[in-house]
């Protein structure tokens, strides 16, 4: 193995920090109006006891739907619309989100942080409802970008209809799938963690896909699809 250089030595030297550094690292790169509207999500995110994406994830996805100059994102789980906010403002000015979530009065709080946070009305389309029973009516090879962060135990179906929805190129990405360390721990899981384990090995093994998993916040399992 080569020598390492001072420098190299330093990054390399405590990995806690490097991740903390890199974790923090988007934060404060929106514009006010935006950063205030993420606020005031994350803020009735807690009070209704819902996890929302880090900071770290939240900048992965802005840069990954930007660089997939995407025009159509589809989400699985709107929150209170974190992630939304992050995506609509990677993706192209006339870009459309297509948010899908259980609750309706959670959607209810991202139609406002949209808003807050400057995006025309037209720019999002909301539809309530179980992901299943709504991602086959989204069309064939429409999207650019699949962001999954729903029921973790519906992953593989996620992962299904994301080949379909997308087109040739365009991004799937998982939210959570360190699970809080879990995914890696030896000792006995519950069930939604062997779950994603055979996601994350379902992912690395498609010959359709070219993957990556990205140590931000809970872990962002990410792929694209090929040509």
């Amino acid at each position: 193995m080569r020598q390492l250089r001072g420098q190299e030595r330093a990054i390399t030297g405590n990995r806690q920090t490097n991740l903390a550094f890199a974790e923090a690292y988007g934060a404060g790169t929106l514009d006010e109006t935006a950063e205030a509207a993420l606020g005031w999500c994350r803020e009735r995110a807690r009070q209704a006891g819902i996890r929302t994406v880090t900071t770290g994830t939240g900048a992965a996805l802005r840069m990954l739907a930007a660089t997939a100059d995407a025009k159509a994102v589809a989400e699985i789980g709107t929150g209170t619309g974190v992630s939304g906010i992050y995506l609509l403002h990677g993706m192209r000015p006339d870009g459309v989100l297509t948010t899908v979530d259980l609750e309706p009065e959670r959607q209810t709080f991202a139609k406002q942080a949209f808003r807050e946070a400057g995006f025309a009305g037209n720019r999002a389309r909301f539809i309530p409802g179980r992901a299943l029973d709504v991602l086959p009516r989204l069309a064939d090879g429409g999207y650019d970008l699949v962001f999954c962060d729903g029921d973790l135990m519906e992953c593989l179906e996620y992962l299904a209809e994301s080949l379909r929805l997308l087109r040739p190129g365009g991004l799937v990405c998982f939210a959570g799938v360190f699970a809080d360390g879990r995914t890696v721990d030896s000792g006995v899981q519950p069930a939604e963690v062997l779950r994603l384990r055979e996601l994350l090995r379902a992912v690395r093994e498609s010959s359709a896909l070219v993957p990556a998993l990205l140590p931000v916040g809970d872990g962002l399992l990410c792929a694209v699809k090929r040509a």
